[in-house]
């Protein structure tokens, strides 16, 4: 079992910053993969960025240079960061974890891009 906490949303305007936290119930260096998913409304939920046990880091296109994914083992933490911040951007962002090909959700916490 592994329990996910996400931290750090809000509303920021367009062009802002925000970083998203997610703290894990275990040590996530034993946990194979990492990432943080959203949701707009009416829409899918999509992949924003995974970080892997070993480093290895994936961006969905659209947020390629301006989201960073990162991660402090000592921590147990996730951490993403979103860079110049558009309104496409708004929606609910999920932690999630592969631990031995079970898959684990935090709650989300909501991110709103207005002016």
């Amino acid at each position: 079992q592994v329990q996910l906490v996400e931290s750090g949303g809000g509303l920021v305007q367009p062009g802002g910053s925000l970083r998203l936290s997610c703290v894990a119930s275990k040590n996530i260096a034993s946990i194979n993969a990492m990432g943080w998913y959203r949701q707009a409304p009416g829409k899918q939920r999509e992949l924003v960025a995974t970080i892997t046990s070993g480093g290895s880091v994936n961006y969905a296109d659209s947020v390629k240079g301006r989201f960073t994914i990162s991660r402090d083992t000592a921590k147990n933490t996730v951490y993403l960061q979103m860079n110049s911040l558009k309104s496409e951007d708004t929606g609910v962002y999920y932690c999630y974890a592969n631990s031995r090909l079970i898959g684990y959700w935090g709650q989300g916490t909501q991110v709103t891009v207005s002016s």
